[in-house]
């Protein structure tokens, strides 16, 4: 087993919230192009099947127990949920906005993991999530007061939200259930009930699919959420929860809303109005305060 300092496991977490960035403006790309629970059910499957080779070549392969598979079943639900709104929400939506709305989703697993894990989150973290929830309502309302009063917000935006509630309970169960196996096993497990899940969401869709109309833009956007979108960032959240607590792995969502409009701006694709850019930096500060708040996870360094 290989241990990584402190400053490392916040390395990796920097680039899995690059690559879920990513994922948003991939997403509404090619959500149109197939139905998002078919979408899903193909991206799980495809990234079970590329990381079962490191499993069996790392001689890890195992029958989970049952008290684990119930624990696997319960992370992967949280993150199925989650994706399957996502994927849904970005036919009414933009990718800015779910992006921006994912960034209430580190108070929520805070407040959960304080209820559930008795997670200690001190003054100077709760005051960061709270302005971090403010910095994200000001970009989703571009603020403007009439708006946020008026609640004017759209259908996609709004069910985006529920998912948050839902992915907000994800690294609370990672942290629940992690029993000291490799985060390799526990990885592919989550991936094989979110398959199991998927399975039962989209089965009477299956006989439907055109699948040889599918275009090949979306079967590139698939394997690209597949292979890092899925096994990497599943991966490394895995990996760094243990280490260091579930609401400062969670609390890199902060990123995500200027990761996007540099990912969105790199596309051609233009800066959002300028009226929004003090709410993405209110959150994207956010995380420094949390990142810097006593955590009874500090001291760990965590195996791979």
């Amino acid at each position: 087993m290989t241990s990584l300092p402190l400053w490392k496991v916040h390395g990796l977490m920097l680039l899995a919230a690059v690559l879920v960035s990513s994922s948003f403006t991939v997403g509404k790309a090619i959500t149109h192009g197939l139905d998002p629970a078919v979408l899903l059910l193909v991206r799980y499957m495809l990234a079970t099947l590329f990381f079962a080779p490191i499993l069996v070549a790392k001689k890890l392969f195992s029958l989970p127990s049952a008290r684990q598979l119930v624990g696997y079943s319960a992370i992967s639900a949280s993150t199925v949920s989650f994706f399957w709104c996502m994927f849904e929400a970005l036919r009414y939506t933009s990718a800015v906005n779910t992006s921006i709305i994912f960034t209430l989703t580190p108070g929520i697993s805070g407040i959960y993991s304080a209820i559930f894990l008795h997670e200690k989150l001190g003054r100077g973290r709760i005051w960061a999530l709270l302005f971090g929830m403010i910095g994200a309502l000001w970009v989703i309302f571009q603020g403007d007061i009439g708006r946020l009063l008026a609640m004017d917000i759209n259908y996609g935006d709004l069910l985006f939200l529920g998912g948050c509630f839902l992915m907000a309970a994800y690294t609370p169960l990672v942290k629940k259930f992690h029993r000291q196996e490799s985060m390799l096993v526990m990885t592919f497990w989550v991936l094989c009930t979110g398959v199991g899940w998927l399975l039962l969401l989209s089965y009477p869709k299956l006989t439907t699919v055109d699948w040889q109309g599918i275009a090949l833009q979306v079967w590139a956007g698939i394997l690209y959420l597949a292979v890092f979108a899925t096994i990497v960032t599943f991966y490394l959240t895995h990996m760094a929860t243990p280490c260091l607590g579930p609401t400062r792995v969670m609390a890199y969502s902060y990123f995500y809303p200027a990761f996007v409009l540099v990912i969105n701006w790199g596309l051609g694709n233009g800066l959002p109005p300028l009226v929004i850019l003090p709410g993405v930096l209110v959150v994207s500060l956010s995380i420094i305060v949390l990142q810097r708040g006593a955590s009874g996870f500090e001291s760990r360094s965590v195996s791979l």
